[in-house]
């Protein structure tokens, strides 16, 4: 009722027990606050909100034209709804190094777990694009040690995401991933993995978890949390795909509904208005206003 139930303090500290703890876990993507609230009913660990989604949810691809105010005011609007940790995607943290540090307090004051950056130039690329370029490793340890210098709660998971496998090999990939771990990186991100053998490489070569990215159509297979969890990874994230589900079904729809002039033969794939209702938790709206509304008129001019 009316959002989270715990303080985004306790959030941030279940976030670094899930790091801790021995079973793998699994962040769908939430492209708005009632997507979230769905995969918290579902039964997931934590919820991640991807750059990329919000992007393509405003009409924008992928390359860093969404602003810091923005995808701050979005990532509050879901953290608000969920208890489960939120984990954001922060691009190339919009700009210098002081800007770094602003991103992570905005994060922090907006309710948000964690946040990943990563070692791409600006203006950035989706992950499993070609054509990446990233700048140097001392560079992005730059970027990680500011965030670190900015975060206030200590808990705040800091990720480093590295795009250099395309460019540069694995090799070199996971050399930086050792020296952003170095510069105070708490989560490893490796971007567009090409097979287990590379996750696995990359797991046991750096000393803190690592993050999968399982996202359609992209250089990675989809793997099976059970496949990747043998070979190491900590966390899953399913970037986009709330969203495709999302805009495949609203798209095939909107045929239908052009084709029949009506929408009767959509009826069973809808949420149903008394789903709807559960998942907002609407009853308890209407209880709390009841308990506050509770005075009588009679006696009173």
């Amino acid at each position: 009722m009316l959002g989270a139930t715990t303080t985004p303090a306790e959030r941030r500290a279940k976030f670094r027990e899930l790091l801790a703890g021995d079973q793998i876990v699994q962040f769908p993507g939430a492209i708005n606050p009632i997507n979230a609230q769905i995969i918290e009913q579902t039964g997931f660990e934590g919820v991640y909100i991807s750059g990329g989604a919000f992007s393509a949810a405003m009409g924008l691809p992928d390359i860093g034209l969404t602003t810091l105010t923005e995808v701050a005011d979005h990532g509050r609007n879901i953290a608000r709804v969920t208890n489960l940790p939120t984990f954001i995607d922060a691009d190339t943290g919009w700009g210098e190094a002081m800007n770094v540090a602003r991103t992570i307090q905005e994060f922090e004051d907006a309710g948000i777990s964690g946040m990943h950056l990563e070692d791409q130039v600006n203006p950035k690329r989706c992950g499993h694009l070609d054509g990446k370029e990233v700048v140097t490793a001392a560079e992005m340890s730059k970027r990680i040690k500011a965030a670190v210098k900015g975060r206030r709660d200590e808990n705040f998971v800091i990720s480093a995401r590295t795009d250099s496998r395309a460019g540069e090999g694995l090799d070199a990939a996971i050399d930086r991933a050792k020296a952003y771990v170095d510069a105070g990186a708490d989560l490893i991100f490796p971007e567009a993995m090409r097979d287990l053998g590379e996750f696995e490489k990359f797991a046991s070569s750096v000393d803190v978890p690592i993050l999968a990215n399982m996202t359609e159509f992209g250089k990675s297979e989809l793997f099976t949390t059970e496949q990747l969890a043998n070979v190491g990874v900590k966390v899953v994230i399913y970037p986009v795909t709330t969203l495709r589900l999302a805009m495949g079904a609203i798209k095939s729809g909107l045929q239908t509904i052009r084709d029949q002039g009506t929408q009767v033969d959509l009826l069973e794939g809808m949420q149903t208005r008394a789903d709807l209702y559960d998942t907002i938790d609407y009853a308890a709206y209407n209880d709390f206003d009841a308990a506050v509304f509770n005075f009588s008129q009679e006696g009173h001019q």
